[in-house]
């Protein structure tokens, strides 16, 4: 560890937080139809969309009207990326002559791009024509962001109402953050990533002379414009397999900062958006201060175990200070770390490493990080949706143990809203646990296992936990593509998404038709510190949920196995 190392790591981190906080006050105004600096060329198109689609934007509509249209969307957007993926071998733009996916391959990628989930279990560079990554999967990246963004600006709006009726216009909101937003923002990332040496092109390939002076064909893609989409929407599952290890995506050490920090920037933007749009900046703040606490303490915990010998190269007699296995070696141990932990700490699955690579308390905390749900800060507004939910069970706790009566932003905290609350953090252990559990002991599914023993278990696990908070990224070592991996993986991205969603609008339902009332003598503070350490504690002892019960499975898995025959794990 050096001084350097720590420094890259927090300015890393630090400016994902800073440069959000701008962007979160654009992204409050776009939320609430307020004017930007975009109307004059954008007003005129957004009303052109309105218009064709039949859609009214002052509409307000109910919870259940808002979840329907959000499941209905998102349900035309799988079957069409769907078809796409089954079809592609006979569809244009595909110079490669790649033929169409498998209907299990199919069906889990389009439910892991619609989720915002992303997992890859195919490689980019040899399955997907450039139609396909172009008209399929960058169009789902900006989608499934949008999704995520509309059910933060319904939660904002249920808290500012004073006994309102509706929590917005599902439709609008989609339209206005992908127009206003994402589709601008990552214009202009797209062109500083070409301008810096990201690949960006039609072709199929390209004949190259090897170093050893053999013919090598590099594949092409037009990679920039889908890698700035990639990380802005929190997105994942790269053009190339390795994702941004690979030259073409990441060239250099300045393409390496801008793309880690554009990972976050927006998941972090959601949170200042909120606090702004509820006209509560203080209380937010304080989630933002329990998030980047957490994600901070994680990533030293990384850097610390990284920056020790492999026991194994040691146990062989290879003299190495650090653990460079599975790392980015042009940009060292730091920059992997900063990586791994906005990664595992976003609703992304964009790695520059391998995690089955790590130490294994570095990959027992990557784990952590994605079963406290996605929040540290997650996706582009499903993160802060689940860290205000975390808020409300905090001053609900709180409340009981002090008699207070519970309140978060001006809404008394009732059991309507913890019950659906405990819908949308307990899908997550449950997902992750009985997915697994059951992975654990079927040999079908044991048959993906490349590595025995508690290592394969881990493999389980973290496979699971990945899918079912939407992360997406992989503990190396598992072979998914194989019918019973997408599918239950497939399974596990759908309830890890959609399940937490509708519970969320469920609880903007509830409080939007609450009044709005203001602070008294017995109102819980949610802006100090002792609130923050309170909802640390909370997320910690939720996420333990699933965490805890992991580590205890392998003993379990180990009985039945002895029980069924032949350990396969």
């Amino acid at each position: 560890m050096t001084i350097q190392g720590w420094g890259e790591i927090a300015l890393t981190l630090g400016l994902s937080v800073l440069i959000g906080w701008p962007l979160g006050i654009y992204l409050s105004r776009v939320w609430n139809g307020e004017r930007t600096w975009l109307d004059p060329v954008l007003r005129p198109v957004e009303g052109v969309f309105y218009k064709a689609s039949g859609v009214d934007p002052t509409r307000s509509q109910g919870w259940l009207g808002y979840a329907g249209a959000l499941l209905a969307f998102n349900l035309v957007g799988f079957l069409a990326l769907y078809a796409l993926l089954r079809l592609q071998g006979g569809l244009p733009l595909n110079p490669q002559g790649f033929g169409g996916l498998s209907p299990h391959l199919a069906f889990n990628t389009a439910v892991s791009f619609v989720t915002n989930t992303n997992w890859q279990s195919y490689g980019g560079e040899t399955t997907m024509s450039t139609l396909t990554q172009m008209a399929g999967l960058t169009v789902q990246n900006f989608l499934s962001a949008a999704t995520g963004a509309a059910i933060a600006a319904a939660l904002a709006r249920a808290f500012v109402a004073n006994r309102g009726e509706g929590v917005g216009n599902f439709w609008a909101d989609m339209t206005r953050t992908t127009l206003y937003l994402l589709l601008p923002a990552s214009l202009i990332l797209a062109l500083v990533l070409a301008g810096l040496g990201v690949v960006q092109s039609l072709s199929a390939s390209v004949a190259a002379m090897g170093m050893e002076g053999g013919q090598q064909t590099l594949s092409l893609f037009p990679t920039a414009s889908q890698l700035a989409i990639k990380q802005l929407g929190v997105n994942g599952g790269g053009i190339f397999n390795v994702n941004s290890a690979h030259p073409f995506e990441n060239p250099s050490a300045l393409t390496n900062l801008i793309t880690a920090i554009s990972i976050n920037v927006l998941g972090w933007a959601a949170f200042f958006a909120f606090g702004r749009s509820v006209l509560a900046k203080k209380d937010v703040r304080a989630l933002v201060v329990a998030a980047f606490v957490l994600l901070a303490a994680c990533a030293a915990g990384l850097y610390a175990a990284e920056s020790q010998p492999a026991p194994a190269l040691v146990a062989a007699g290879i003299q190495q200070p650090v653990n460079m296995e599975g790392k980015e070696v042009r940009f060292g141990v730091p920059s992997s770390v900063a990586w791994a932990v906005q990664t595992t700490g976003a609703s992304n699955g964009s790695v520059n490493s391998m995690h089955a690579s790590y130490m294994p308390l570095s990959g027992g905390l990557q784990m952590f990080l994605m079963q406290l749900g996605e929040i540290l800060p997650g996706g582009i507004g499903s993160g802060l949706a689940i860290m205000v939910v975390m808020a409300m069970l905090a001053v609900f706790v709180a409340g009981l143990m002090v008699g207070r009566t519970p309140e978060y932003l001006g809404k008394k905290i009732e059991a309507r809203e913890i019950q659906f609350a405990m819908v949308a953090v307990l899908v997550l252990p449950l997902a992750i646990l009985g997915f697994g559990a059951v992975a654990a002991v079927f040999p079908t599914a044991l048959a993906g296992l490349l590595n025995p023993g508690p290592h394969g278990l881990s493999e389980i696990l973290y496979a699971y936990t990945s899918a079912a908070a939407n992360n997406g990224s992989a503990f190396a070592g598992l072979t998914a593509n194989a019918p019973w991996w997408n599918t239950t993986l497939g399974l596990g991205m759908l309830l890890g998404r959609f399940a937490p969603a509708v519970a969320v609008l469920a609880i903007a339902g509830s409080l939007v038709a609450k009044p709005k009332l203001a602070p008294s003598a017995g109102t819980l503070p949610t802006h100090g510190p002792l609130f923050v350490g309170l909802l640390i504690g909370v997320i910690l002892i939720l996420g333990g949920l699933q965490f805890f019960p992991a580590l205890a499975l392998g003993p379990i898995v180990e009985h039945f196995q002895m029980l069924a025959g032949p350990a396969g794990v």
